[in-house]
């Protein structure tokens, strides 16, 4: 798809991971995307978390209103991805531990 250690793709990363609030990245999101994408994206990793958690792609769909198509395509990532979605979720967990 993309060398995320490439140009462009490399410095959006690098400017993400060094935003230290959610309102410094709420603001940066804000800006650099549609309200859409946002929505998008965060209705993705809601359906990653419920994956996660066992829930069917009824419930999910359901809960989230995303599609089946969405759904499978998270669920193929959470399989056979990268691990984006796996690292994003034990952070999330490990952070919601310490609170």
């Amino acid at each position: 798809m993309y060398k995320a250690n490439e140009g462009a793709v490399a410095r959006l990363f690098e400017t993400i991971v060094k935003l230290e609030t959610v309102e410094e990245c709420a603001a940066f999101f804000e800006d650099i995307c549609t309200i859409k994408e946002v929505q998008d994206i965060s209705q993705r990793l809601q359906v990653a978390e419920m994956l996660h958690e066992g829930k069917n792609y009824i419930e999910v769909s359901r809960l989230t209103g995303a599609s089946t198509a969405t759904i499978c395509r998270v669920n193929k990532c959470l399989l056979y991805g990268s691990g984006g979605y796996r690292t994003a979720l034990a952070k999330n967990e490990e952070s919601e531990g310490e609170q």
